[in-house]
């Protein structure tokens, strides 16, 4: 079937020009350096923090570490200067910062540039990003790293397990060396089992369900696993012999994360498969990878009547 589902582009923030400063700020010429903590980082602009009298979100905060390699027994601010060009994020539409400046309290390490990140203006797709840079004396500055970071925001939604169930287009690369047919997609459906977590009706062979669950408590890691030790087909369907108790079993793989992606509704799963004999280990099939993406009852019914799937 010669049908493209997904490609995921993350396209990051092309090399960006600097420019001068125009204004004077506090610095210090001891011999410590300051440092963003990070000269580059991907940072979620979340579906959560300040909203309206009608309840919708106006923006939302995320921070960008400021550090030093010294503790000092007095406040150390520094400016903080967006470089514009070169950037594709707009300043006051797609974001603003709290404030151009920055103070190290005393006896600190650390401190945040707060930054507000407008969810309702960063479609799905976005990969956004702006430089800083902070204004300080070149004594500060570490060699080799500099005093600028390149900050990369991406739409983080929030999990609707209801996203993820319904029919749902099922590419396995474990279909694709193993099947029979030569067809490695399948068209099943999910059904929700609690807030976290689906059941997949008839996943990778008929008469077999699995379950998937979600984990969201980073928004930069949404996860999804898959418990141990469930029975994915029956040998002979797939190798045409058996080699142990005539189950194929399946977990998730622990070679590699499996990631979903709650804002566009499909994820990538690494899936272990492998053989047992009444619960003794007879041998690994193989780690492999598999993409789910849902899809609406129209598409489905599409597929069905047109390419028979």
């Amino acid at each position: 079937m010669n049908r493209l589902y997904r490609y995921i582009t993350l396209a990051f923030v092309a090399a960006i020009s600097l420019a001068g400063c125009h204004e004077r700020y506090v610095t210090y010429s001891d011999a410590e350096y300051i440092m963003f903590a990070d000269t580059m980082a991907l940072y979620p602009v979340q579906a959560k923090g300040t909203v309206d009298k009608t309840g919708k979100v106006i923006d939302t905060t995320f921070t960008i570490p400021v550090v030093s390699t010294v503790k000092r027994d007095y406040d150390r601010t520094f400016g903080v200067e967006i470089i514009d060009k070169g950037s594709n994020a707009i300043e006051r539409y797609h974001y603003r910062l709290e404030s151009n400046m920055v103070t190290i309290k005393a006896g600190e390490l650390r401190a945040d540039v707060l930054v507000h990140g407008y969810y309702n203006n960063i479609d799905v797709t976005d990969s956004l990003g702006f430089e800083l840079q902070l204004v300080m004396d070149d004594k500060l500055v570490m060699p080799l790293y500099g005093k600028n970071t390149k900050v990369v925001m991406m739409k983080s939604c929030p999990l609707d397990i209801n996203d993820f169930t319904g029919y749902c287009i099922f590419t396995s690369m474990f279909l694709y060396q193993y099947s029979a047919t030569g067809s490695y997609q399948r068209l099943i459906r999910t059904e929700r089992l609690d807030d976290n977590t689906i059941i997949c009706r008839n996943w990778l062979a008929d008469g077999y369900d699995v379950t998937l669950t979600f984990n969201n408590d980073d928004p930069m890691k949404p996860l999804v696993t898959m418990a141990d030790d469930q029975v994915a087909s029956d040998e002979g369907s797939i190798f045409g012999q058996t080699h142990g108790d005539n189950r194929i079993l399946v977990t998730h793989s622990p070679a590699a994360e499996s990631i979903y992606y709650p804002c566009g509704k499909y994820l990538y799963l690494w899936a272990h498969f492998y053989v047992e004999n009444l619960g003794t280990p007879v041998g690994t099939v193989g780690h492999f990878y598999n993409i789910m993406e849902w899809i609406s009852d129209e598409e489905a019914e599409r597929l069905q009547k047109v390419e028979g799937m």
